[in-house]
């Protein structure tokens, strides 16, 4: 893999190339593995544009700027109701993401972020006006339809194999988060491996400095237990109450409160489960956060949960929310999946898989030691500051984009939405 660095890509002797970024599952910035790869590429001295979905809370505008990104929003509502809803969900972005990409203009690369794995039909349009195709590949869409849906390989599933099939053919540049997402594109996809990137998703360090430890964030317990991340049927929340409800009634332990911050599509049904299991004194559901009042609580937290269960789609993903814990020196209690141990390492401890009595064993044993709870935060911080720092997947992403466009000429000036020429390179 190529060496290239930030200073590598010459600035003032050449106009800047334009990237165009789509983004169907998150708002930008609120992606922060997005807003990490665009300030990577402005850096470098790309133009950067992106289009995704408004926020409902944040990113609400339709047009932004920001730090010299130039964001183009659009209205989207989300799923619901199963796999019909997906379709029309998917059907509107589509739409929206082609009329905005015709705004934007010629780009010399067309950098599409899945799911869903239809954005290459936006991406082949503008291959034909000379873009080159970067997949982005965020999630295994086949193994994220059978750890949702739970269906089996029916009709859906050969529709969403279909549809990875031809992202993968359309595209020039494979990126993927860690080495079985590269292990796929490769084996599955028929990605040639020099074509394929690892460009492991990081947290922003400055995003996660601890602050003093609050105590009244306990609850007047003295432990607190905290879960960061998204709320959705695969994302293993309901494993995480079972658990702590085993720790509760079978090892008689109270002496905890847990905080619960983030939401997601089951966010409601995981509220309810924590009401029937009697909960609900000592499990808090905050919903999303300020990043402010995220820092508080994992700055004050003993332990971290991570409960995504064995699933196709889990076992070879890495979970934004261990390296997360990692930043910010949190110990981590963790189901035993292949990529949680190469991210966490002895970070975190491994219950077998989905066994929710070992998962509640595990968190008692950390309550019980301190200095093992403090080692293990140490060996994490370690670990996300050097070989999994963000610093090695902006190297990775600009040697990909150095692949994309070897041997092409940047893009002419001028605005062809205003001036209604497509230039045919």
């Amino acid at each position: 893999m190529s060496d290239t660095s930030l200073s590598d890509t010459p600035r003032g002797d050449r106009p800047d190339r334009r990237a165009l970024i789509l983004v169907e599952n998150l708002s930008v910035p609120f992606d922060r593995r997005v807003w990490q790869e665009c300030t990577t590429l402005r850096d470098a001295g790309w133009e950067v544009h992106v289009i995704c979905p408004r926020g409902s809370k944040r990113d609400t505008e339709p047009e932004a700027e920001i730090d010299g990104v130039r964001i183009h929003r659009y209205p989207l509502r989300a799923a619901t109701g199963g796999p019909a809803g997906y379709l029309r969900e998917y059907g509107s972005a589509l739409w929206h993401t082609a009329r905005l990409a015709r705004k934007v203009g010629p780009v010399d690369v067309v950098h599409a972020c899945n799911p869903p794995d239809l954005l290459f039909l936006t991406a082949q349009w503008l291959k034909r006006r000379g873009a080159r195709f970067v997949f982005d590949q965020h999630d295994l869409v086949p193994e994220l339809y059978l750890s949702r849906f739970d269906r089996g390989e029916d009709l859906l599933y050969r529709a969403v194999c279909a549809l990875e099939r031809r992202t993968y053919r359309a595209a020039d540049v494979v990126l993927a988060t860690n080495e079985s997402y590269r292990d796929v594109a490769i084996r599955r996809g028929g990605q040639r491996p020099e074509d394929v990137f690892v460009v492991r998703s990081a947290p922003a360090i400055e995003r996660f400095q601890p602050v003093p430890a609050e105590p009244e964030l306990k609850r007047g317990k003295p432990h607190l237990l905290c879960y960061l991340g998204v709320m959705g049927p695969q994302d293993g929340v309901d494993y995480a109450l079972r658990a702590l409800a085993k720790l509760r009634d079978e090892l008689g332990r109270t002496d905890w409160h847990a905080v619960f911050v983030g939401s997601g599509d089951a966010f409601e049904a995981m509220v309810e489960l924590s009401r029937r299991l009697g909960l609900s004194e000592q499990v808090e559901f905050t919903g999303r956060v300020p990043d402010a009042d995220l820092v508080r609580y994992l700055s004050t937290a003993d332990v971290c949960l991570s409960p995504d269960p064995l699933n196709p789609l889990n076992d070879v993903s890495t979970m934004n929310k261990v390296l997360e814990y990692m930043a910010m020196g949190r110990p981590i209690v963790s189901f035993d999946l292949r990529e949680a141990r190469v991210s966490a390492g002895d970070a975190a401890v491994y219950a077998p898989a989905n066994d929710e009595a070992a998962f509640a064993r595990l968190t008692a044993l950390l309550l019980d030691d301190p200095e093992k709870r403090a080692r293990m935060g140490r060996i994490g911080q370690e670990r996300i500051s050097g070989e999994l720092s963000w610093r090695n997947s902006q190297i990775s992403l600009l040697a990909a984009y150095t692949a994309a466009c070897r041997d092409r000429a940047p893009v002419p000036a001028g605005d062809p939405a205003k001036t209604g020429k497509w230039p045919r390179r």
